[in-house]
């Protein structure tokens, strides 16, 4: 998946939103619409977040780090959740609530209005292009979502929240036009950040579970014992441990009973022949080890 390409047009759309919704958000003085602009730039922070995540995962393995540097795409995509959502979700829940307690004025609701359409529409865009994505590489929206793919994932997810965020400012923004009580443009603001917040929480879960050493899913597991089982010199597989390095970097070590009486170069024969069938079949495993056991 072309994730740097996704993150790239994320972070040009954003530049252009965010100056949108601010200079429309301190004109009319609605909170919702400047909570959507706090989110914007946080969203922008955390796109450059993960662009430097991936330039560093691409530096070559050295001798302080032999298995190469993908889980800094991992570390960056953590950071960029807690800024994105987390920190974000925090500043919006604080305005929020000052404006729950203390109402200003909201005007031009006509411009709120529009922005905020505008918002809905460009993360709308930003998703049918990471579905568009997911056809082009031939994968369904629950693998991706099941994948360990989090960079692109923090820009789905801020796409989604941007849609959702702007849908309840839109429904505060018509409570007002229609009730004449600016209450409302606090009450949608904090709707915002607790969303906010709810998924910089479920992200930064997930990009734990990849730092501190995630397997591979029990269903490729059990498909790459099938594959070394089938071999016939195999009598049986002992044991497999693997761990996600990175979106596309699996370590996997396997411990084999191989079959009494073959000699040595026999035995090399068979490991080096399971070594290319498992990585022809599983592209992403960049670390093999096939460790003979009695």
């Amino acid at each position: 998946m072309r994730s740097q390409l996704l993150i790239i047009a994320t972070l040009a759309l954003d530049a252009v939103l965010f100056g949108i919704n601010l200079v429309v958000g301190l004109v009319s003085g609605s909170r919702a619409v400047l909570s959507q602009a706090v989110y914007i730039i946080a969203d922008f922070i955390g796109g450059i977040l993960l662009v430097w995540g991936f330039v560093a995962s691409q530096r070559p393995p050295d001798d302080r780090h032999p298995f190469g540097r993908g889980k800094e795409r991992f570390f960056w995509a953590f950071s960029a959740s807690l800024v994105t959502f987390t920190v974000a979700g925090l500043l919006v829940l604080f305005t929020a609530f000052g404006s729950i307690l203390h109402p200003t004025p909201v005007v031009a609701l006509p411009y709120d209005l529009t922005i905020l359409i505008a918002n809905v529409a460009a993360s709308l865009v930003g998703i049918w292009v990471t579905l568009r994505e997911l056809r082009r590489e031939r994968a369904t929206l629950t693998s991706f979502l099941e994948s360990s793919h989090m960079g692109v994932k923090t820009i789905f997810f801020q796409d989604v929240v941007s849609v959702f965020g702007a849908l309840v400012a839109l429904v505060g923004i018509v409570l007002i036009d229609v009730t004449g009580r600016d209450v409302f443009d606090g009450i949608s603001a904090f709707g915002i950040g607790l969303l906010l917040l709810a998924t910089g929480v479920l992200l930064a879960a997930e990009c734990r579970e990849l730092l501190v050493g995630k397997a591979i899913s029990p269903e490729e597991t059990q498909k790459i014992l099938q594959l070394v089982e089938r071999d016939p010199r195999v009598r049986r597989v002992r044991g497999l441990q693997s761990m996600m390095l990175g979106p596309e970097d699996v370590l996997i070590a396997v411990r084999v009973n191989f079959q009494d009486g073959l000699t040595t170069d026999q035995l090399e024969s068979a490991i080096d022949q399971i070594s290319i069938s498992l990585r022809e079949t599983y592209p992403t495993i960049r670390h093999l080890v096939i460790e003979p056991g009695s």
